[in-house]
């Protein structure tokens, strides 16, 4: 007896294009032979998973060095001063300063008075609907960061909360004793 098998391929009539034809015998256990389900999967694994902690980590370093960069601008009282100096309305400007006696309400606003280092005299124009009170009295230390104004008879500093009239393109705020009003 011959184990051999027919090479016999159907005929024209008998096969259709869209009719699955049998896969072809294996020839004596030559070949390979047929996977298990999750054979081929488990030697991908470990690259797969490299991949991830990867990609994982890429996504850590660019979220820390976002984080970084987007540090608070650091008080400049010079900048600030040629800003003036210029009549550079407009200017966005973070500055330390002194408080000059107390705040006083007016319209809804808040006015402080401060004196920076160089020894420019600025109000600042503190919104109450946008914020709360900002606490402070006469010497006390602050950090401002907003919009600088020039109007003939004062300069000063407005858009001075995180969220303000469209005229103002920056968030700014107030430090003082270690808590941001904006």
């Amino acid at each position: 007896m011959s184990r051999t098998r027919s090479r016999r391929r159907p005929t024209l009539a008998t096969s259709h294009p869209s009719t699955p034809q049998p896969n072809p015998p294996s020839r004596g256990g030559k070949g390979n032979a047929p996977r298990g389900k999750g054979k081929g999967r488990r030697q991908y694994t470990p690259v797969r998973v490299g991949l991830v902690v990867l990609l994982l980590a890429l996504v850590v370093v660019i979220a820390v060095n976002v984080w970084l960069q987007h540090k608070p601008p650091s008080p400049d009282a010079n900048s600030l001063h040629a800003d003036i100096l210029a009549g550079r309305s407009g200017a966005e400007v973070t500055f330390s300063g002194s408080v000059i006696g107390d705040p006083t309400d007016s319209g809804g606003h808040e006015h402080i008075l401060v004196r920076d280092q160089v020894g420019d005299t600025l109000e600042l124009d503190y919104n109450l609907s946008l914020g709360r009170r900002v606490p402070v009295h006469g010497g006390d230390s602050i950090i401002v960061h907003g919009q600088l104004y020039i109007d003939p008879a004062k300069v000063g500093v407005h858009c001075l909360h995180a969220r303000t009239s469209r005229g103002c393109p920056e968030e700014g705020w107030i430090q003082f004793a270690g808590v941001t009003y904006s």
